[in-house]
Parts: structure tokens; sequence; C-alpha cells
């Protein structure tokens, strides 16, 4: 398995397993939804009801994330190189290495830092569409492109 299709993987396991811990809370809110319903009677009953609700929506909002940065991955074949950076590429830097996909933080391959990005973060937005050889400011720093898989 190549080093991007291992950083693939592990962005790919952190999504299912954040999807999953999602869908739990919601289960779990479900279920004090409905033990409320039962125990409760007047202002309190109230108060937790809407507590258990907004805690629903926030849950619900994390899901709808964690879906689509899902979908995001499922559309990259990471077995595929580009020249010309785009969805799902590795980008080689002079400052960092780069998986082109959703915004999953530092992975560490065999003592390497790679950092997983979206295209919608400030240096996705830089790296896009560009090749080896290209140079671009990023903050005070002048980065170059030195591989694209």
């Amino acid at each position: 398995m190549t080093t991007k299709q291992r950083i693939y993987q592990q962005c790919l396991e952190a999504v299912n397993q954040r999807l999953s811990i999602c869908e739990k809370g919601l289960m779990n809110l479900q279920e004090s939804l409905a033990s409320e319903t039962k125990s409760s009677v007047g202002d309190k009953h109230e108060t937790g009801r809407a507590m258990i609700q907004l805690e629903r929506e926030q849950l619900g909002g994390q899901l709808a994330k964690v879906e689509s940065d899902k979908e995001i991955l499922l559309k990259i074949n990471p077995e595929l190189t580009s020249e010309i950076v785009r969805l799902g590429s590795l980008v080689k830097t002079s400052a960092a290495t780069y998986f082109i996909a959703i915004s999953s933080g530092k992975i560490t391959i065999d003592g390497t830092n790679f950092y997983s990005i979206s295209l919608d973060s400030p240096m996705g937005q830089l790296l896009i569409g560009k090749r080896v050889g290209e140079k671009f400011q990023f903050r005070e720093s002048e980065i170059e492109i030195l591989e694209v898989q």
C-alpha cells in the first residue's frame, strides 16, 4: 500500500469512527428524551426536554459535517496521480506534505508527518491547480511545490 493510500485509509477510518460516535450519541439522546417524557412533570420536564433537543441539534450538525467529509473522501481514488494539485493529491512542499481531502489534521506514517487539509482551507486554496516547481506566499513564507502525487 502506498503512503497516499495509507493516509487516505486513516482519514476514512477517522471519519467512520466520528460517524459512529455521532450516531450513538443521537441514539442515547433519543433514549433520554423517551425517559424524560415518562418520568418528569412541570417546568423541570420542559427544561430537560429543551436541553435534550438542543444537544440533538448540535449532534445533528456534527453528523452532517461528518457525512459531508465521508462523501468527499468517497470521491477520491487514492491510486490516481496528477501533475496538477486537485482533490486527492498528495503534495510535498518546502514547508510540509499535504493530502488534499478533508480537514483531518496531522497524520504520522513511518515517522513522517502529513497534513490532511480540505480544499476550503487557506493552504488548500493556495495549492489547488498548482504544479511542481511553482511557488506561492503563505503568511511570511515563500513555499515551493516539490512533488505532486
